[in-house]
């Protein structure tokens, strides 16, 4: 693709990224078909050839984006599909990610849309205040059905719409919070082979705690010490995919702060992640932070520490296992495939674990989840959910498995079939509690 920046616009680092970023698409189009919002709407605008155009078009030119150019890109799930799927190596992730927030550096939104958004990216990061918010949310939930089912945009119909998307979204029963996930040393149950931290996160400490407390199951089981370090928490996704990088980057600084401390201190072998969205956003820290001559080298220290929770359980190899006759439709997160690249290795750890295991129909496209866009876009999320359910439907599976607990929260909101994270899993089948969900 052929750019036109001036000389001044290629003096800001992140425009000089993207110039070399735009350069690399050659119009192929290939990334439409697996495109979720492409396949769904047939409008190049929402495929990311038509994307990558409308951000070259705001950057390149300098100015505010449409409001036309900002609902096409706000669509975009972020899935990643698209760099799984091009030729030519576009890292649409940091360019769409450039894109967002030249948005909100110069689109001024409505006062509703700014409300939720705001609301979002306040929440999100902060485990109390996001379990209070799901209290809340379980007392004005039976009242979701008064607020309207579609959502003209923009208007203010539009905030009525999320938040009816965030109350049906609270879930019927909320768990207490985990004592696992207070900073702490889990100690090995035998000779120590490996000393690891675990990213505790932030809603999946109060959505689905029993998946941190199964992670540390099973690792001290495998004779790996697991250190929640004190300070550690939010990774910086869900306010990066909204455009706000000095919050992400903020919080992208607090965990390299704690964990850089216990490298220096008592060590660590790796940064164990057991939310794949979170494990794509802390292995790109690196990126993140280039920029930055204090933080760049203690950002690429700490992004090559991470490691999604299947890779440290390969390395260390599965022992004691029980095998469970089950067949499991294996839903891979779009964070795990495509943005860290883990498409095999836990569907083989599964089937080491004695699960049968069953690929799902169109595995590349997306649950609808992403984050906060099963708010943000609840009918498109809706309407992935529902095709996603469908096709994991067709392969007929006992459960459903997934590496990351917004997908499973989303999933299991259209399907009785029970679905859990595949580290419960793993953990049952070497000698831990059966999973709840299954129970």
């Amino acid at each position: 693709m052929q750019t036109n920046f001036t000389l001044a616009q290629l003096a800001d680092p992140e425009t000089a990224r993207s110039e070399q970023i735009l350069r690399k698409c050659v119009h192929c189009g290939f990334c439409t078909a697996t495109c979720p919002t492409f396949v769904l709407l047939g409008d190049e605008r929402d495929s990311p050839r038509g994307r990558i155009y409308l951000i070259k078009a705001m950057i390149e030119g300098d100015r505010a984006p449409s409001a036309s150019e900002v609902r096409h890109v706000d669509r975009c799930l972020s899935c990643l599909s698209c760099m799984t799927t091009c030729p030519s190596g576009v890292n649409y992730m940091h360019l769409v990610d450039h894109g967002r927030h030249h948005i909100e550096e110069t689109f001024a939104r409505t006062l509703p849309d700014r409300l939720m958004r705001g609301l979002l990216a306040w929440l999100m990061p902060r485990p109390a205040a996001f379990r209070w918010a799901m209290v809340l949310g379980r007392l004005a939930k039976p009242f979701a059905p008064l607020l309207p089912a579609t959502s003209p945009d923009p208007g203010g119909a539009t905030f009525l719409r999320r938040l009816r998307a965030m109350l049906e979204a609270v879930p019927d029963r909320l768990p207490s919070p985990s004592p696992v996930d207070r900073p702490q040393v889990f100690l090995a149950v035998g000779l120590e082979r490996k000393r690891v931290a675990l990213m505790p996160g932030c809603g999946q400490q109060v959505l689905a705690p029993e998946v941190n407390e199964a992670t540390v199951r099973l690792l001290t089981r495998l004779d790996i010490e697991v250190v929640n370090v004190a300070g550690s928490g939010c990774c910086g996704s869900s306010v990066l995919h909204v455009g706000r990088n000095e919050q992400a980057l903020a919080l992208a600084k607090r965990n390299i702060t704690a964990w850089l401390a216990e490298i220096d201190g008592a060590g660590l072998d790796a940064i164990v992640i057991n939310a794949s969205g979170c494990g794509t956003t802390v292995k790109d820290y690196g990126h993140m932070l280039a920029d930055d001559p204090v933080w760049a080298e203690k950002a690429r220290q700490v992004a090559g520490l991470a490691k999604d929770v299947t890779e440290i359980v390969a390395e260390v190899g599965l022992s004691n296992v029980v095998p469970r006759p089950l067949t499991v439709a294996y839903h891979s997160a779009c964070s795990m495939q495509h943005g860290q690249k883990l498409t095999d290795l836990p569907k083989k750890l599964l089937r080491e674990a004695g699960f049968v295991v069953k690929d799902v129909p169109e595995g590349h496209l997306c649950c609808g989840w992403a984050g906060t866009y099963q708010v943000l876009q609840p009918e498109l999320s809706r309407r992935l959910r529902d095709r996603k359910v469908a096709n994991i439907e067709s392969v007929r599976p006992d459960l459903i498995a997934a590496g990351n607990f917004g997908c499973i929260g989303n999933i299991a909101s259209g399907t009785g079939i029970p679905i859990v994270h595949t580290v419960e899993l793993l953990d049952w089948a070497a000698g831990g509690p059966k999973p709840g969900a299954l129970a």
